[in-house]
Protein backbone atom coordinates (compact mmCIF):
# COMPACT_ATOMS: atom_id res chain seq x y z
CA UNK A 1 0.00 0.00 0.00
CA UNK A 2 1.02 3.65 -0.72
CA UNK A 3 1.97 5.58 1.74
CA UNK A 4 -0.66 8.26 2.85
CA UNK A 5 -0.23 11.91 1.60
CA UNK A 6 1.54 14.26 3.59
CA UNK A 7 0.04 17.88 3.31
CA UNK A 8 1.18 21.16 4.06
CA UNK A 9 -0.67 24.56 3.16
CA UNK A 10 -1.23 24.42 -0.64
CA UNK A 11 1.10 20.86 -1.67
CA UNK A 12 -0.52 17.46 -1.26
CA UNK A 13 3.09 15.50 -0.86
CA UNK A 14 3.12 11.78 -2.62
CA UNK A 15 5.86 9.67 -1.45
CA UNK A 16 4.70 7.18 -4.61
CA UNK A 17 4.53 10.63 -7.13
CA UNK A 18 7.77 11.58 -6.46
CA UNK A 19 9.35 8.43 -7.40
CA UNK A 20 8.06 8.72 -10.88
CA UNK A 21 9.58 12.45 -10.70
CA UNK A 22 13.05 10.78 -9.99
CA UNK A 23 12.89 7.93 -12.31
CA UNK A 24 11.74 10.80 -15.39
CA UNK A 25 14.82 12.22 -14.51
CA UNK A 26 16.88 10.80 -17.01
CA UNK A 27 14.42 11.67 -19.86
CA UNK A 28 14.28 15.20 -18.93
CA UNK A 29 18.63 15.13 -18.55
CA UNK A 30 18.33 13.49 -22.37
CA UNK A 31 15.48 16.12 -23.30
CA UNK A 32 17.85 18.86 -22.73
CA UNK A 33 20.93 17.33 -24.03
CA UNK A 34 19.61 16.35 -27.18
CA UNK A 35 17.24 19.64 -27.50
CA UNK A 36 18.82 22.17 -25.30
CA UNK A 37 17.46 24.19 -22.38
CA UNK A 38 14.30 24.74 -24.14
CA UNK A 39 13.00 21.19 -23.38
CA UNK A 40 13.53 22.39 -18.86
CA UNK A 41 11.96 25.95 -19.89
CA UNK A 42 9.28 24.19 -21.58
CA UNK A 43 8.20 21.45 -18.78
CA UNK A 44 8.71 23.97 -15.93
CA UNK A 45 5.78 26.09 -18.04
CA UNK A 46 3.70 23.37 -18.33
CA UNK A 47 4.25 22.30 -14.45
CA UNK A 48 3.28 26.16 -13.53
CA UNK A 49 0.11 26.15 -15.55
CA UNK A 50 -0.31 22.65 -14.10
CA UNK A 51 -0.39 24.03 -10.30
CA UNK A 52 -2.71 26.86 -11.21
CA UNK A 53 -4.86 25.39 -12.93
CA UNK A 54 -5.30 22.73 -9.81
CA UNK A 55 -4.80 25.28 -7.02
CA UNK A 56 -7.97 27.18 -8.41
CA UNK A 57 -10.00 24.21 -8.48
CA UNK A 58 -9.08 22.58 -5.40
CA UNK A 59 -9.40 25.65 -3.05
CA UNK A 60 -12.87 25.51 -4.75
CA UNK A 61 -14.05 22.42 -3.50
CA UNK A 62 -11.62 23.14 -0.11
CA UNK A 63 -8.62 20.67 -1.67
CA UNK A 64 -4.92 20.96 -2.03
CA UNK A 65 -3.08 20.73 -4.95
CA UNK A 66 -1.81 17.03 -5.18
CA UNK A 67 1.89 16.11 -6.21
CA UNK A 68 0.81 14.29 -9.12
CA UNK A 69 0.32 17.63 -11.10
CA UNK A 70 4.16 17.34 -11.69
CA UNK A 71 4.28 14.03 -12.76
CA UNK A 72 1.66 15.00 -14.94
CA UNK A 73 3.73 18.28 -16.47
CA UNK A 74 6.67 15.99 -16.96
CA UNK A 75 5.02 13.12 -18.58
CA UNK A 76 3.40 15.61 -21.11
CA UNK A 77 5.73 18.75 -21.23
CA UNK A 78 8.15 14.94 -22.57
CA UNK A 79 6.04 13.93 -24.78
CA UNK A 80 6.14 17.16 -26.78
CA UNK A 81 7.72 18.29 -29.63
CA UNK A 82 10.82 20.28 -29.00
CA UNK A 83 9.76 23.07 -31.32
CA UNK A 84 6.01 23.41 -30.24
CA UNK A 85 5.20 27.07 -29.08
CA UNK A 86 5.07 27.81 -25.60
CA UNK A 87 1.01 28.88 -25.43
CA UNK A 88 -0.08 25.68 -27.21
CA UNK A 89 2.25 23.46 -24.19
CA UNK A 90 0.22 25.64 -22.02
CA UNK A 91 -3.26 24.64 -23.24
CA UNK A 92 -2.71 21.20 -23.33
CA UNK A 93 -1.59 21.01 -19.94
CA UNK A 94 -4.37 23.42 -19.03
CA UNK A 95 -6.59 20.92 -20.91
CA UNK A 96 -4.82 17.94 -19.09
CA UNK A 97 -5.60 19.04 -15.37
CA UNK A 98 -8.89 20.55 -16.00
CA UNK A 99 -10.85 18.33 -18.61
CA UNK A 100 -8.20 15.00 -18.06
CA UNK A 101 -8.80 15.12 -13.39
CA UNK A 102 -10.51 18.02 -12.37
CA UNK A 103 -13.78 17.57 -14.04
CA UNK A 104 -14.00 14.39 -12.15
CA UNK A 105 -13.40 15.85 -8.84
CA UNK A 106 -9.71 15.75 -8.43
CA UNK A 107 -7.00 13.32 -7.61
CA UNK A 108 -7.80 10.46 -7.25
CA UNK A 109 -10.78 10.67 -8.95
CA UNK A 110 -9.80 10.43 -12.98
CA UNK A 111 -10.83 7.78 -15.35
CA UNK A 112 -7.84 8.95 -18.16
CA UNK A 113 -4.61 9.48 -17.69
CA UNK A 114 -4.29 13.46 -17.72
CA UNK A 115 -0.76 13.38 -19.73
CA UNK A 116 -2.63 11.77 -22.31
CA UNK A 117 -5.69 13.89 -22.23
CA UNK A 118 -3.38 16.85 -23.10
CA UNK A 119 -1.49 15.09 -25.46
CA UNK A 120 -4.59 13.45 -27.66
CA UNK A 121 -6.13 17.56 -27.88
CA UNK A 122 -3.22 18.48 -29.13
CA UNK A 123 -3.10 15.98 -31.67
CA UNK A 124 -6.57 16.54 -32.84
CA UNK A 125 -6.30 20.78 -32.51
CA UNK A 126 -2.84 21.38 -33.31
CA UNK A 127 -1.65 18.58 -36.01
CA UNK A 128 0.63 19.95 -37.45
CA UNK A 129 3.10 21.07 -35.08
CA UNK A 130 2.51 18.21 -33.29
CA UNK A 131 3.58 15.62 -36.43
CA UNK A 132 5.89 17.78 -38.20
CA UNK A 133 7.82 20.24 -36.55
CA UNK A 134 10.37 17.40 -34.90
CA UNK A 135 14.27 18.32 -35.54
CA UNK A 136 17.31 16.15 -35.44
CA UNK A 137 19.34 16.16 -31.86
CA UNK A 138 22.49 17.51 -31.13
CA UNK A 139 25.30 15.07 -30.91
CA UNK A 140 28.54 14.85 -29.30
CA UNK A 141 29.92 17.26 -25.98
CA UNK A 142 28.16 19.61 -24.13
CA UNK A 143 25.29 18.34 -27.15
CA UNK A 144 22.42 20.61 -25.99
CA UNK A 145 23.99 21.83 -22.89
CA UNK A 146 25.32 24.73 -24.81
CA UNK A 147 22.49 25.67 -26.81
CA UNK A 148 18.78 27.13 -25.59
CA UNK A 149 16.54 25.66 -28.57
CA UNK A 150 16.44 22.65 -30.89
CA UNK A 151 18.85 22.21 -33.98
CA UNK A 152 17.32 23.96 -36.55
CA UNK A 153 19.62 23.25 -39.27
CA UNK A 154 21.31 20.16 -40.36
CA UNK A 155 23.99 19.80 -42.71
CA UNK A 156 22.23 22.68 -44.62
CA UNK A 157 18.89 21.64 -44.98
CA UNK A 158 16.09 22.72 -42.42
CA UNK A 159 15.61 20.20 -39.67
CA UNK A 160 12.19 21.07 -39.08
CA UNK A 161 9.58 19.13 -40.70
CA UNK A 162 11.39 16.41 -41.97
CA UNK A 163 10.59 12.72 -40.90
CA UNK A 164 10.96 11.02 -37.66
CA UNK A 165 11.84 7.38 -37.53
CA UNK A 166 8.48 6.18 -37.86
CA UNK A 167 7.26 8.61 -40.68
CA UNK A 168 10.55 8.16 -42.72
CA UNK A 169 10.09 4.02 -42.11
CA UNK A 170 6.13 4.51 -43.37
CA UNK A 171 6.24 6.61 -46.01
CA UNK A 172 9.52 7.24 -47.02
CA UNK A 173 11.37 3.10 -46.98
CA UNK A 174 14.11 4.52 -44.48
CA UNK A 175 14.91 2.43 -41.58
CA UNK A 176 16.85 4.04 -38.41
CA UNK A 177 19.49 1.59 -37.04
CA UNK A 178 18.39 0.25 -33.88
CA UNK A 179 21.58 1.51 -31.65
CA UNK A 180 20.36 5.27 -32.81
CA UNK A 181 16.91 4.28 -31.63
CA UNK A 182 18.88 2.78 -28.49
CA UNK A 183 21.29 5.66 -27.85
CA UNK A 184 19.26 8.72 -29.58
CA UNK A 185 21.90 9.93 -31.93
CA UNK A 186 19.24 10.26 -34.18
CA UNK A 187 19.75 13.08 -36.92
CA UNK A 188 21.65 11.91 -40.39
CA UNK A 189 20.59 12.93 -44.23
CA UNK A 190 18.09 9.82 -46.08
CA UNK A 191 17.10 9.96 -49.54
CA UNK A 192 13.37 8.02 -49.66
CA UNK A 193 12.03 6.25 -51.95
CA UNK A 194 10.71 8.85 -53.63
CA UNK A 195 13.81 10.34 -54.59
CA UNK A 196 14.11 13.36 -52.17
CA UNK A 197 16.79 13.78 -49.77
CA UNK A 198 15.56 15.08 -45.88
CA UNK A 199 16.74 15.19 -42.36
CA UNK A 200 15.89 12.46 -40.18
CA UNK A 201 14.25 14.01 -37.08
CA UNK A 202 13.88 12.67 -33.72
CA UNK A 203 10.60 12.27 -31.72
CA UNK A 204 9.19 14.08 -28.57
CA UNK A 205 12.02 15.41 -26.37
CA UNK A 206 11.72 12.64 -23.48
CA UNK A 207 11.31 9.45 -26.01
CA UNK A 208 14.26 9.80 -28.24
CA UNK A 209 16.30 7.64 -26.17
CA UNK A 210 15.45 3.77 -25.26
CA UNK A 211 18.17 3.50 -23.01
CA UNK A 212 17.46 6.59 -20.80
CA UNK A 213 13.46 5.33 -20.35
CA UNK A 214 14.90 1.99 -19.39
CA UNK A 215 16.61 3.26 -16.75
CA UNK A 216 13.64 5.27 -15.34
CA UNK A 217 11.43 2.52 -15.83
CA UNK A 218 13.81 0.30 -14.53
CA UNK A 219 13.51 2.07 -11.08
CA UNK A 220 9.68 2.53 -11.06
CA UNK A 221 9.86 -1.85 -10.78
CA UNK A 222 12.93 -2.11 -8.72
CA UNK A 223 11.25 0.29 -5.77
CA UNK A 224 8.19 -1.22 -7.25
CA UNK A 225 6.18 2.22 -7.76
CA UNK A 226 4.82 0.61 -11.33
CA UNK A 227 2.69 -2.36 -11.81
CA UNK A 228 4.86 -4.94 -13.49
CA UNK A 229 1.73 -6.81 -15.04
CA UNK A 230 0.82 -3.40 -16.58
CA UNK A 231 4.23 -3.04 -18.27
CA UNK A 232 5.13 -6.38 -19.27
CA UNK A 233 1.67 -7.11 -21.19
CA UNK A 234 1.98 -3.88 -23.06
CA UNK A 235 5.18 -5.23 -24.12
CA UNK A 236 3.99 -8.48 -25.00
CA UNK A 237 1.20 -7.35 -26.64
CA UNK A 238 3.32 -5.29 -28.61
CA UNK A 239 5.71 -8.19 -29.60
CA UNK A 240 2.36 -10.47 -30.70
CA UNK A 241 0.77 -8.24 -32.32
CA UNK A 242 3.86 -7.46 -34.16
CA UNK A 243 4.65 -10.83 -35.36
CA UNK A 244 1.07 -11.72 -35.95
CA UNK A 245 0.51 -8.37 -38.11
CA UNK A 246 3.62 -8.90 -40.32
CA UNK A 247 2.51 -12.33 -41.69
CA UNK A 248 -0.81 -10.57 -42.86
CA UNK A 249 -1.11 -9.34 -46.03
CA UNK A 250 0.66 -5.79 -46.46
CA UNK A 251 2.09 -7.14 -43.18
CA UNK A 252 5.36 -5.19 -44.37
CA UNK A 253 4.61 -2.28 -43.43
CA UNK A 254 4.98 -3.01 -39.74
CA UNK A 255 8.26 -3.13 -38.15
CA UNK A 256 10.10 -5.59 -36.62
CA UNK A 257 9.57 -6.50 -33.33
CA UNK A 258 12.87 -4.67 -31.75
CA UNK A 259 12.01 -1.73 -34.42
CA UNK A 260 8.95 -1.41 -33.03
CA UNK A 261 9.70 -1.54 -29.18
CA UNK A 262 12.41 0.96 -29.08
CA UNK A 263 10.98 3.51 -31.63
CA UNK A 264 8.52 6.54 -30.85
CA UNK A 265 7.03 6.44 -27.22
CA UNK A 266 6.39 3.13 -26.71
CA UNK A 267 8.80 2.07 -24.20
CA UNK A 268 7.37 5.21 -22.55
CA UNK A 269 4.40 4.69 -22.75
CA UNK A 270 4.56 0.78 -21.09
CA UNK A 271 6.32 2.15 -18.27
CA UNK A 272 5.49 5.58 -17.49
CA UNK A 273 1.32 6.27 -19.30
CA UNK A 274 -0.22 2.42 -19.04
CA UNK A 275 0.82 2.24 -15.11
CA UNK A 276 -0.66 5.03 -14.26
CA UNK A 277 -2.58 3.47 -11.01
CA UNK A 278 -5.36 5.90 -10.88
CA UNK A 279 -6.70 5.17 -14.93
CA UNK A 280 -5.58 2.02 -14.64
CA UNK A 281 -7.46 -1.39 -13.80
CA UNK A 282 -6.72 -2.76 -10.12
CA UNK A 283 -7.88 -6.37 -10.90
CA UNK A 284 -4.99 -8.55 -11.73
CA UNK A 285 -6.42 -10.35 -14.44
CA UNK A 286 -7.88 -6.97 -15.63
CA UNK A 287 -4.26 -5.53 -15.98
CA UNK A 288 -3.20 -8.56 -18.60
CA UNK A 289 -6.16 -7.65 -20.76
CA UNK A 290 -5.92 -3.84 -20.54
CA UNK A 291 -2.02 -3.77 -21.13
CA UNK A 292 -2.35 -6.49 -24.11
CA UNK A 293 -5.03 -4.24 -25.45
CA UNK A 294 -3.13 -1.10 -25.58
CA UNK A 295 0.04 -2.54 -27.03
CA UNK A 296 -1.74 -4.46 -29.58
CA UNK A 297 -3.74 -0.91 -30.61
CA UNK A 298 -0.22 0.51 -30.62
CA UNK A 299 1.15 -1.37 -33.38
CA UNK A 300 -2.24 -1.65 -35.10
CA UNK A 301 -2.46 1.89 -35.08
CA UNK A 302 0.96 2.80 -36.18
CA UNK A 303 0.48 0.69 -39.09
CA UNK A 304 -3.59 1.96 -39.88
CA UNK A 305 -4.00 4.99 -38.77
CA UNK A 306 -2.75 8.52 -40.87
CA UNK A 307 -0.78 9.18 -37.55
CA UNK A 308 2.08 7.42 -36.71
CA UNK A 309 2.76 8.17 -33.94
CA UNK A 310 -0.79 6.09 -31.83
CA UNK A 311 0.17 5.92 -28.05
CA UNK A 312 -2.18 8.53 -27.15
CA UNK A 313 -4.88 7.09 -28.70
CA UNK A 314 -4.11 3.89 -27.83
CA UNK A 315 -3.92 4.41 -23.98
CA UNK A 316 -7.07 6.76 -23.88
CA UNK A 317 -9.21 3.58 -25.50
CA UNK A 318 -7.71 1.64 -22.50
CA UNK A 319 -8.67 4.12 -20.20
CA UNK A 320 -12.15 3.50 -21.51
CA UNK A 321 -12.04 0.26 -21.10
CA UNK A 322 -10.30 -0.53 -17.89
CA UNK A 323 -13.28 -0.01 -15.12
CA UNK A 324 -15.48 -2.54 -17.72
CA UNK A 325 -12.74 -4.76 -17.49
CA UNK A 326 -12.57 -4.72 -13.32
CA UNK A 327 -16.48 -5.23 -13.66
CA UNK A 328 -16.26 -8.00 -15.72
CA UNK A 329 -13.36 -9.84 -13.37
CA UNK A 330 -15.47 -8.55 -10.43
CA UNK A 331 -18.88 -9.89 -11.08
CA UNK A 332 -16.58 -13.52 -12.84
CA UNK A 333 -14.68 -14.08 -9.69
CA UNK A 334 -18.33 -13.13 -7.24
CA UNK A 335 -20.47 -15.99 -10.11
CA UNK A 336 -17.36 -18.47 -9.03
CA UNK A 337 -17.47 -17.46 -5.60
CA UNK A 338 -21.28 -18.14 -5.41
CA UNK A 339 -20.53 -21.54 -7.30
CA UNK A 340 -18.25 -23.06 -4.46
CA UNK A 341 -20.82 -22.16 -1.98
CA UNK A 342 -23.71 -23.62 -3.67
CA UNK A 343 -21.11 -27.21 -4.47
CA UNK A 344 -19.96 -27.20 -0.28
CA UNK A 345 -23.51 -26.43 0.92
CA UNK A 346 -24.44 -29.28 -1.37
CA UNK A 347 -21.86 -31.64 -0.31
CA UNK A 348 -22.45 -31.03 3.41
CA UNK A 349 -26.32 -31.83 3.00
Amino acid sequence: MPNPPKKNSWLKQQPMMRKVEYALMPALLGAIYFFGWRSLAMVLWVAAVGIATEYVMSKKRGDTVSEAVLVTALLLGLSLPPTIPFWQAGVGMFVAILFGKEVFGGFPRNVFNPAIVGRGFLYVCFPIDMTSKFTAVWNGLPGGFAHWGARLQFDGLDAVSAATPMWSRRDFGFETSIWDLITGNIGELFTGTDGVTRALTAGSVGEVSAILVLIGGAYLLWTKTAQWRLTVSTLVGAILSTVIFRLLPGGDGVPPVLWTLCSGAMLYAAFFMVTDPISGPKNKNSQWVYGLFIGTMIVFLRWKAVFAGAVAFAILLGNTLAPTLDMFFKARLKKQKAKETAAKQGAEA
